[in-house]
């Protein structure tokens, strides 16, 4: 049985790049970020298959962040697979923003989750995994 989406959880720290040379921080970044997820969702066997999916990752640096944005996308998503989807071909729609301390970021309505790492001191992913509204897509 599938857990309801959208599911949201923080990874707190500093994300890593998968075009980093340190394997010993990628692997610990990809199990933090993996971690996060099963805390969320609880440890009953399950992966998404066919869903499509999106991906919104908001990322809270507490000081200016090294490196690009995008960088923070790719190594994040396949710590997410096999256990939440099988392959991450499931994603069709990746969002990534990043928010400094002194540019406060707004938002209409937050959850509950989102409104954590908004009061974070600490470096915090913010992660969303939902359905993709395909209603939304414009070609």
């Amino acid at each position: 049985m599938w857990p309801e989406l959208p599911i949201e959880f923080l990874v707190v720290g500093t994300p890593v790049s998968l075009q980093s040379s340190n394997t010993r921080a990628r692997d610990g970044w990809k199990a933090l970020v993996l971690s996060a997820a099963e805390q969320e969702v609880g440890g009953d066997s399950w992966a998404f298959d066919t869903h499509r999916l999106s991906v919104t990752m908001f990322y809270f640096p507490q000081a200016e962040m090294q490196g690009d944005v995008d960088n923070i996308a790719k190594l994040t998503i396949d710590a997410l697979v096999p256990r939440v989807y099988l392959d991450d071909s499931l994603v069709d729609r990746v969002l990534v923003q990043r928010f400094y301390p002194e540019f406060p970021a707004t938002f209409d309505s937050p959850s509950e989750t989102l409104l954590k790492a908004l009061a974070s001191k600490e470096p915090v992913l913010f992660i969303k995994i939902d359905e993709v509204q395909l209603e939304e897509v414009t070609t």
